[in-house]
């Protein structure tokens, strides 16, 4: 909006009768956190509302509406907990999608005025830091409290037709694979198996989706419908040259190999049916053995450099979620440490973080229809539990968690980004999940962050810190020593055990040859300073009596005379040479 414009904007929204739910006044309120969260309602409520515009005026007294002049400035205001980044690129980053607003400064009955112009919603709500936010009334509340008004809201911003339930009206069954059709069938038969619970049903079952024919078949599985053939069946079962029917999407996966250099090595396209496509895909993926030895282990495990689980569900997460109106491919890059995997279309749940912590999935996807098909042929997990297991096996595998990047293309489609770490980032993570196994898959998130360095929420410093998981001071905080160089040491401990011993042993000997006897507390003078400080003080007492004792057993020292005067004397003292 051009600055001439401004005087006659804030003098209609002065006239209004009351606060409206788009129009929000302040005098000088400086919390960036609080600003975000207005930005994210009144961006939703003037997409809700139908209003081209929200505005944010500082400097009106809300009550009077008496215009006061303000000493806020959004251009040179930095915010603490986004380690003094400016306030308008923090508030930039911290929306998603990325919301559309700008600030304005003009002179208004020579006071000082600020406003803040914020655009509705368009591809989706606006989120702050992950929440959702709206206007009820005059007042912010989250979207979420309120579902009836996040189901109209989704609806009118446009996602009303799935797009992969249409059906394509020239299209018919000799159109689809027989190839891609005989794995649907095995496929659709081990999804109704696996819900079969009782065993001496199963054979029952292979036999009557054997006897099924195609149509039927498809119909059951939620591909086709009434035999019709839908955008959905195309895409999972068609022939690579029915491609032409769901133009101007781009139905094809892009395998792209690069070197450590990111130059690229060679790369291949892979068309319908992606049904068979991303198992074609999944075989040129160098998926190598790696010899990972985590600490308090003697002998390297073989691990596989990405876990096949993951990967698939990481491919047919891009299948399911992937905006065809958009015209863009799928895109896996294979880098020597990492799979990078992006596909279009917006991130529908508010965050990755909340999908970590819900236990039911989002009401609305985008490909509704398609998804449904792809559970039925068990290409993905069931709705919304999938993430969830992708981040719970890397972490069982202790190695870094998924990495997503929801962005925008150069052409400002947005895109999400699955970066797959295929090595080790920091040895202090993966000994972390070594020792705390209590630990909540979000405070592992934040942790992978801390090692990625990645900025976190003052709530999860706070909370990371007060678990004594994270040493430094924001933004340079990393992973705490002593709870990694703890597990460490115990690794070196159950390591060197047997070594020890032998050392301790000698170190009992020489003193016994030297002086000719020792009591238990002149023994614990001797060995407790000198045992490994993983082990507690009782620890160390008791692992001084069992040594002793087993040193009595191997007939190497006795102990000898009554209480209270017993002491420890060499077994047999003429022998110069036992260890």
């Amino acid at each position: 909006m051009s600055a001439a414009t401004l005087p006659t904007v804030l003098q209609g929204l002065l006239s209004l009768p009351r606060e409206q739910a788009t129009v929000e006044f302040k005098t000088n309120w400086e919390q960036s956190a609080d600003i975000g969260q207005y930005i994210s309602a009144l961006a939703n409520t003037a997409a809700l509302q139908g209003h081209d515009r929200a505005w944010m005026v500082w400097g009106v007294d809300d009550a009077s509406r008496t215009v006061k002049g303000t000493t806020f400035d959004p251009f040179t205001q930095k915010v603490k907990e986004g380690a003094n980044q400016a306030l308008v690129m923090w508030l930039q980053v911290m929306t998603e999608p990325r919301a559309d607003f700008a600030f304005h400064e003009l002179q208004y009955q020579q006071h000082r005025v600020v406003m803040l112009e914020v655009h509705p919603a368009r591809s989706a709500p606006i989120a702050f830091q992950h929440v959702r936010y709206i206007r009820v009334d005059s007042h912010k509340v989250k979207l979420g409290q309120y579902p009836t008004k996040e189901a109209r809201l989704w609806s009118m911003l446009g996602v009303k037709e799935d797009w992969s339930g249409v059906i394509v009206a020239d299209a018919c069954m000799s159109d689809l694979d027989p190839a891609a059709l005989a794995a649907a069938r095995q496929r659709y038969t081990e999804f109704l198996i696996r819900s079969e619970l009782d065993p001496a049903r199963h054979d029952a079952v292979r036999a009557e989706v054997a006897r099924w024919d195609d149509a039927t078949l498809l119909n059951k599985a939620h591909i086709t419908k009434q035999g019709r053939i839908t955008r959905s069946a195309l895409l999972l079962l068609g022939k690579d040259e029915a491609a032409h029917f769901l133009a101007p999407a781009d139905t094809k996966i892009t395998w792209v190999l690069r070197d450590a250099r990111n130059a690229t090595i060679t790369s291949q396209p892979f068309g319908m049916p992606l049904l068979l496509a991303t198992e074609q895909l999944y075989a040129r993926i160098r998926n190598v053995t790696l010899d990972h030895m985590p600490d308090g282990t003697l002998f390297p495990t073989p691990v596989a450099q990405y876990d096949p689980w993951v990967l698939r569900e990481a491919l047919h997460n891009c299948v399911a979620h992937q905006d065809y109106v958009l015209g863009g491919k799928i895109n896996v890059v294979e880098h020597p440490d990492r799979l990078v995997l992006t596909n279009l279309g917006q991130f529908i749940p508010e965050s990755v973080e909340w999908m970590l912590q819900q236990q039911s999935p989002p009401e609305h996807y985008r490909n509704q229809w398609l998804i449904d098909g792809m559970i039925r042929l068990r290409m993905i997990d069931q709705a919304g539990s999938g993430i969830r297991r992708m981040f719970d096996t890397q972490r069982q595998r202790l190695f870094p968690l998924p990495d997503y990047d929801l962005g925008s293309t150069p052409q400002g489609h947005p895109r999400v980004e699955l970066t797959l770490q295929g090595q080790v980032l920091d040895a202090k993570f993966t000994r972390v999940l070594m020792a705390r196994p209590d630990l909540e898959l979000g405070q592992v998130l934040w942790l992978d962050q801390v090692q990625k360095g990645r900025p976190l929420s003052v709530e999860a410093l706070k909370t990371l810190r007060a678990a004594g998981l994270i040493e430094g001071r924001a933004p340079k905080v990393f992973i705490s020593a002593q709870v990694a160089d703890a597990v460490g040491q115990k690794a070196r401990y159950i390591h060197n055990r047997g070594v020890d011993d032998s050392h301790y042993q000698r170190l009992v000997l020489d003193y016994l040859k030297k002086f000719g006897h020792g009591t238990r507390s002149d023994l614990e003078d001797l060995l407790l300073k000198k045992l490994p400080d993983v082990l507690q003080p009782q620890q160390k007492v008791n692992k001084v009596k069992n040594l002793l004792q087993a040193m009595r057993r191997a007939q190497l020292i006795e102990l000898r005379g009554t209480r209270p005067h017993l002491a420890w004397y060499l077994a047999n003292p003429t022998d110069k040479s036992q260890t």
